[in-house]
């Protein structure tokens, strides 16, 4: 795909797995229909694929597509009764005063035009992320986020909740949860500092259990070496 080399991670005849860019959306952009979009550019080099889940824009990571009917109805099982399980790797602002921690707060879409989800425990589904600090760097630290639920921007979202939003995440941070090192610029990264790492699923056809890892982009492997410079893991 021209300017996008190399993105998938696995390909077989029911099943596309790839790693996505930062900045590129993963269906077409109703407000700019004639940018890219990642399904577009997989039409183009794969022929006709079905989505099962999706990424945010500034996300980057592992994706995985149907190429079939039968793949997709199989695959679409998987992702609504919680089989497949994902892992993100999440650059957030300050070093958690916790190693693990179970973030269980029901979240709802807000309705208004900056599309953001916000909690409400009457009207909100349920979501649970389970957090682990992998790494500090004292302004800023590396969790490890896993969803057992698949509310929009829900590692966002609860992130935020707990005081350590994502690092560049303009949509949930709050001036509350500003650290040392966090003025917008001088973040370690310029985009939402999350990356979806792997994958676990069952093979669409085989139900062979399959795990596919999405290598860090430059970006964010280069913001990590800055800051393991800088400041050593605590």
């Amino acid at each position: 795909m021209p300017g996008y080399p190399n993105l998938a991670l696995y390909l077989d005849e029911a099943l596309l797995v790839v790693n996505k860019p930062a900045g590129l959306p993963t269906l077409v952009d109703g407000y700019h229909p004639d940018a890219p979009y990642l399904v577009g550019l997989l039409g183009e080099a794969y022929g006709r694929i079905w989505v099962v889940h999706r990424l945010d824009k500034d996300t980057s990571g592992v994706i995985a597509f149907a190429r079939s009917e039968l793949a997709h109805k199989e695959l679409n099982t998987q992702f609504e009764q919680r089989q497949a399980s994902k892992v993100y790797h999440a650059l957030v602002i300050g070093q958690p005063d916790w190693d693990e921690k179970s973030i269980d707060l029901p979240l709802r879409p807000d309705g208004d035009r900056r599309h953001r989800t916000v909690i409400d425990h009457q009207m909100g589904k349920p979501a649970i992320t389970r957090l682990r600090v992998l790494e500090g760097y004292g302004a800023f630290a590396m969790v490890e986020a896993i969803p057992l639920t698949g509310r929009t921007h829900q590692i966002r979202a609860h992130l935020a909740a707990c005081g350590h939003p994502l690092v560049a995440d303009r949509l949930y941070s709050r001036s509350g949860d500003t650290h040392s090192g966090s003025t917008p610029g001088t973040e370690p990264i310029q985009r939402l500092g999350l990356h979806a790492r792997s994958l676990t699923l069952h093979h669409p056809l085989t139900d062979q259990i399959q795990s596919f890892e999405a290598p860090y982009p430059q970006d964010f492997s280069g913001a990590l070496e800055q800051l393991r410079q800088s400041h050593k893991p605590e």
